[in-house]
C-alpha cells in the first residue's frame, strides 16, 4: 500500500527523487492515464485510446506502452534522454502521469478545495536519500526539480478536470465504439488486444457544421483528431514488441 505523507522542507529536506527510468522503479505498465491537453505530445509517440474507468459508468482516455499487463515497450537500456528523464525510456516525451510519480496532489486536512497540497509516496522505489534530484535547496526553497514538479501535478489536476467534459461530450454523440485488434507476430505468434475503444471515425465524419462547431468551441476538436491520428502508433508499438521478442530470442540461443 501507498505511504503517503505531506511534503515539507523540514521532515523532507534531504529526500532525493531518482529519475531514472526502469521497471525497477515501477515503469513495467502498460499504460497510463492522459487528458485532451496532453494528446498533441502523446499522438507522436503512443496510440491513444479509452478504457472503461473502475465503476464502468465513464471512460479514462489512456496512452498505451505495450498489448498486455506490465509490458511498457518503451523501456530499454539505451543511451537515455537528457535532462530530468535520462535513463531506460525510449521517446523523447513522458506522460505527465508517469513523470509526477512518486507525487501526487493532496487536499488540505480540513478536507477544503482551497489549494492543492504535494504529497509523497515515502514507499517509492525513487525516494532515495543519496541518489537523484534533490527537492530542497539548503535555506529550504524549492528546487528547480520540484518546481517542476508543482507545475506537472497542476497540469495533471486541470487537464483531469478538462476531460470529464470531453468524455461526456464524446458520450452525447456517440463517438466511442470498441475495437479488437488482432496481431501476427515476426515469430508467428498470434496475439489479440481487446477491451479498449477509440473514436467512431464514421460517426465523426457525419457530423453537422454545427456540431462539430461546438467541439471547436468546447476545445475538443482538436483533441479528437489527435486520438485519431495517434492510432498510426499501433504500428510502431507492434515492431517494438517484433524487436524485443527478436532480442529475447537471441540473447536465449
Amino acid at each position: 500500500m501507498p505511504n503517503h505523507a505531506l511534503l515539507n522542507n523540514n521532515e523532507h529536506k534531504q529526500m532525493r527523487i531518482i529519475t531514472q527510468r526502469g521497471a525497477a522503479y515501477g515503469d513495467a505498465v502498460m499504460s497510463a492515464l492522459t487528458f485532451p491537453a496532453e494528446f498533441r505530445e502523446l499522438q507522436a509517440h503512443y496510440p491513444i485510446v479509452f478504457a472503461k474507468n473502475q465503476d464502468g459508468t465513464s471512460f479514462d482516455p489512456i496512452a498505451l506502452f505495450g498489448f498486455q499487463q506490465g509490458e511498457n515497450l518503451f523501456l530499454g537500456s539505451g543511451p537515455g534522454l537528457e535532462g530530468w528523464h535520462k535513463g531506460g525510456w525510449d521517446a523523447p516525451y513522458i506522460p505527465l502521469t508517469v513523470e509526477r510519480q512518486p507525487f501526487l496532489i493532496g487536499r488540505p486536512a480540513d478536507g477544503s478545495q482551497d489549494g492543492m497540497l504535494i504529497h509523497v509516496d515515502l514507499d517509492s522505489p525513487r525516494v532515495s536519500a543519496t541518489q537523484g534530484e534533490p527537492l530542497f535547496l539548503s535555506y529550504g526553497g524549492s528546487t528547480e526539480y520540484l518546481e517542476r514538479i508543482s507545475r506537472v501535478l497542476r497540469s495533471i489536476h486541470d487537464g483531469l478536470e478538462t476531460s470529464k467534459g470531453f468524455i461526456e461530450a464524446l458520450l452525447h454523440l456517440e463517438l466511442l465504439e470498441s475495437f479488437v485488434l488482432d496481431i501476427e507476430l515476426n515469430d508467428g505468434s498470434q496475439n489479440r488486444l481487446a477491451g479498449f475503444y477509440t473514436i467512431h471515425e464514421e460517426r465523426l465524419a457525419k457530423l453537422s457544421g454545427e456540431q462539430l462547431a461546438r467541439l471547436h468551441e468546447a476545445g475538443y476538436l482538436q483533441a479528437i483528431y489527435m486520438a485519431v491520428a495517434s492510432l498510426s502508433q499501433f504500428r510502431e508499438l507492434i515492431e517494438r514488441k517484433n524487436r524485443m521478442l527478436a532480442g529475447a530470442n537471441a540473447a536465449d540461443r
